[in-house]
């Protein structure tokens, strides 16, 4: 029981992250019908972002207590990948908005290989270790041990979701978001700025993955330039297994799939008779999606955004 109870907690850390970049895959998509391969490389910018930010208040401000040297970290890093979401949707894809859905989709790759390339000549191409700001003891709960970081990790998911979905449901931004995925041609017409809705909805992406991209490299101490790579791909499985277009299913995906990677990887040796070890975690989310993909196309809450005409 202690063992499935740490496993658990250990899935809802991963899916927390795994769900604020789903989060950015679904927004865009109910708005776009545009899949931005190049999210996952967002996140790896937040977090090479704050690890600039956190070396800086080391070397200026020393003695800063961790939870506010974490909390400037991820101020910082968010109007970075902000603006870099904000380029990348200005330069690569507003002229492809009527274009074939290949084409985007191509550039979404190349915009990812140019974004790892960018971060490797800036930060270097070895890995870098991330400090650790927060206290190491790990925290007990019923016989399953947390660290500070993740508890932390927690509350700033749960948050920033929360935010999310007041801004979608109570405010104006928000009813023009969803005018705009439901007909963007009708929503013009209703003096709704398609193009103000858009950049919003990257900006608010990019501000979601900076927060997983920093919690992420506090959790796990270090962080690369390809780091963005495969949780990028694993959130896009959670948003299509909770069904991509629709932000609750993207929570709902993406703390399903960690929970599912998690107990996985603890409990897969048993299941195959040692044959394969914890470090075959990463099949599941690919698993996952090849059986949404086939047996439910439309993931667990359905897609709410109509087709277009």
């Amino acid at each position: 029981m202690e063992t499935f109870l740490q496993q658990l907690l250990n899935g809802l850390v991963l899916g927390s992250m795994y769900a604020l970049v789903a989060l950015g895959y679904t927004m865009v998509y109910g708005v776009l019908n545009l899949i931005n391969f190049a999210h996952g490389d967002v996140l790896m910018i937040g977090a090479m972002a704050g690890l600039t930010i956190v070396k800086l208040l080391e070397a200026y401000a020393p003695g800063l207590p961790g939870y506010l040297a974490l909390a400037l970290a991820i101020l910082g890093a968010i109007p970075v990948t902000v603006l870099v979401n904000i380029l990348i949707e200005r330069v690569a894809y507003r002229r492809l908005r009527n274009a074939p859905r290949l084409a985007p989709l191509i550039t979404a790759i190349g915009v990812s290989i140019l974004l790892q390339t960018f971060a490797m000549m800036i930060w270097g191409r070895s890995p870098l270790p991330f400090p650790q700001l927060l206290s190491p003891e790990p925290v007990e709960f019923m016989g399953a041990l947390i660290s500070h970081t993740q508890i932390l990790l927690l509350v700033l998911a749960a948050l920033a979701m929360g935010a999310l979905v007041l801004l979608v449901e109570r405010t104006r931004m928000g009813r023009a978001m969803r005018a705009v995925a439901e007909n963007p041609r009708v929503a013009g017409l209703m003096g709704v700025d398609a193009n103000r809705v858009i950049v919003a909805t990257f900006a608010i992406g990019a501000a979601l993955a900076a927060v997983a991209g920093v919690m992420w490299g506090a959790n796990y101490a270090s962080i690369t330039f390809t780091m963005g790579v495969l949780p990028g791909l694993k959130a896009f499985c959670a948003a299509v297994l909770g069904g991509i277009g629709n932000i609750y299913g993207a929570m709902i995906g993406g703390l399903l799939l960690g929970i599912i990677e998690a107990l996985g990887a603890g409990y897969i040796g048993d299941l195959t008779g040692g044959f394969l070890g914890s470090h075959y975690q990463d099949i599941f989310a690919f698993v996952v999606l090849i059986l949404v993909l086939t047996l439910r196309p439309s993931g667990i809450m359905g897609e709410r955004v109509a087709d277009r005409a």
